[in-house]
């Protein structure tokens, strides 16, 4: 999820996912949108692991994870996962990982396209994201654009 728009860039539903496959998962993400200059996340083990440790390094991507405990500072996030919990995962039963996949990526695209959220002033992530793109001269670096082979950063939370 971005912090400038509150997109949800990627919802990835499996029955394990590894920092191997997290790091995968970044990879096709740089390539769409851009190198983000800090990641923040969690503590978790796919998050921690050599593979992430590894894949930042890599990257030059600063990583930040926030104190054991305190899930206050990724508030985005925190706020992201309470309604996906509420509005999707507590209220569909899955019939497999596929039907999983499917409801997860319709209420993605609900989330991101549809529905306008009151912390971007009523607009919808995507709404919000193409008003930064077009005033990116008043926001330097806000969102990746593409300069050849490189990327300007941009941040996103875990």
């Amino acid at each position: 999820m971005t912090d400038c728009c509150r997109e949800n860039l990627a919802l990835i539903a499996d029955t394990s996912i590894s920092g191997a496959r997290v790091a995968r998962e970044l990879d096709a993400l740089v390539r769409i949108y851009g190198k983000p200059a800090c990641i923040v996340s969690d503590n978790g083990t796919e998050f921690t692991s050599k593979a992430i440790l590894k894949w930042a390094n890599e990257n030059g991507v600063e990583w930040h994870y926030i104190d054991p405990g305190k899930p206050q500072q990724n508030g985005y996030i925190e706020s992201f996962n309470g309604s996906l919990r509420d509005e999707c995962l507590n209220e569909e039963i899955f019939d497999s990982l596929a039907d999983a996949r499917r409801k997860l990526a319709l209420w993605r695209y609900d989330y991101n396209q549809v529905r306008p959220h009151s912390s971007l002033g009523n607009q919808t992530p995507s709404d919000a994201r193409r008003a930064l793109e077009q005033s990116v001269g008043s926001a330097p670096g806000a969102l990746a654009q593409p300069e050849t082979d490189h990327y300007q950063p941009q941040g996103l939370s875990l």
